[in-house]
């Protein structure tokens, strides 16, 4: 009997994560049918849950706790296009010994573009130079610009995303200076990357761009005292979770310097409120969580599951399985 699969998909998103060639590929390894189950809808998928064997899914999966399970006896593996499946795992899960795998690797591919890009234009200074051309400046002013050749940039954390942007990084004539406690010094040596304390990095970094996961060790790790010693003119940026910083400690920083900037992608809460200072201070930009995976970028998630597939169906070694342990230390 083939492998018969479930995709479960908000309506929306269906097209951007499951088109046609992803389906293609789906289809090769597993009987599936559409339309694609609505998430808020699962209760009455009736049989098509019953008889799964595997779930393909991505953002907005329903919570996959023992009523559910209860649901879907023939289930065997879940395959998540789409981040941190924190959200939707339960220890039932891990009971039962469904196999979980997510795409979370190929949503951290346009968060270290993204990144990339926003340390490029940060060591230009491009946000404060934009900032003072709109309110009359003409000139450069007497603040550094440390440019592209011999400053330094900061990495917080060197999970997939981290790794990835030291990857980009790389093309640029920087030193890369490197925080993370799980990274040894012979993977810092292939990067190559300078590991050393949170505390130096932040005083020796122009720019720093965060990227450790939002666990209870790293929630708000990123405190005002750190944020108060980077240089003159320095940039920090998030795009990982908005908890890690001590956001009330940096609303105080950002307000006496107003040399320093904060690109945030990501706040807590998400989004900030209507009146907090972050969207009035004129050092703060911010955008709406778009360093992930947009529109037509998450077909490479789908794509990514679908390939999972089919290593499961042939009994092949999986490349993004999540266990318990490590999702520990994930996002």
């Amino acid at each position: 009997m083939p492998c018969r699969a479930l995709v479960i998909c908000p309506g929306n998103l269906a097209n951007d994560v499951f088109p046609s060639a992803v389906l293609k590929g789906i289809a090769q390894s597993a009987a599936y049918s559409r339309p694609f189950l609505d998430p808020v809808k699962w209760k009455t998928a009736g049989e098509a849950l019953s008889q799964a064997d595997v779930i393909l899914g991505t953002w907005g999966m329903p919570l996959l706790d023992q009523k559910f399970l209860d649901a879907a006896p023939a289930l065997k593996a879940v395959f998540y296009a789409g981040g941190s499946v924190k959200g939707f795992v339960t220890d039932a899960c891990w009971e039962r010994g469904i196999i979980v795998s997510s795409a979370w690797e190929a949503n951290g591919i346009p968060v270290a573009e993204y990144s990339f890009a926003t340390i490029l234009l940060s060591l230009k200074r491009f946000w404060h130079y934009s900032r003072m051309m709109r309110e009359g400046a003409n000139g450069h002013g007497d603040l550094h610009v440390p440019g592209g050749y011999h400053s330094k940039v900061g990495l917080v954390s060197l999970g997939a995303v981290g790794c990835a942007t030291a990857r980009m990084i790389r093309s640029l004539e920087v030193t890369i200076l490197a925080h993370d406690p799980f990274f040894t010094e012979e993977q810092a040596a292939e990067l190559p990357v300078s590991l050393v304390s949170i505390e130096e990095l932040f005083r020796e970094s122009d720019v720093i761009s965060l990227h450790a996961p939002w666990i209870p060790e790293t929630e708000r790790m990123i405190t005002g005292a750190l944020i108060s010693t980077m240089k003159p003119g320095a940039t920090l940026i998030n795009t990982s979770r908005g908890a890690v910083i001590a956001e009330d400690e940096m609303i105080e920083v950002l307000r006496c310097r107003p040399d320093v900037s904060a690109i945030l992608d990501v706040t807590f809460p998400e989004p900030p409120a209507e009146d907090s200072p972050l969207r009035s201070l004129p050092n703060v930009v911010l955008t709406p969580h778009i360093a992930g995976s947009m529109q037509g970028e998450c077909a490479r998630m789908g794509s990514w599951m679908a390939e999972e597939l089919r290593r499961f169906v042939d009994g092949e070694p999986l490349h993004h399985r999540i266990t318990k342990a490590k999702l520990a230390q994930m996002a």
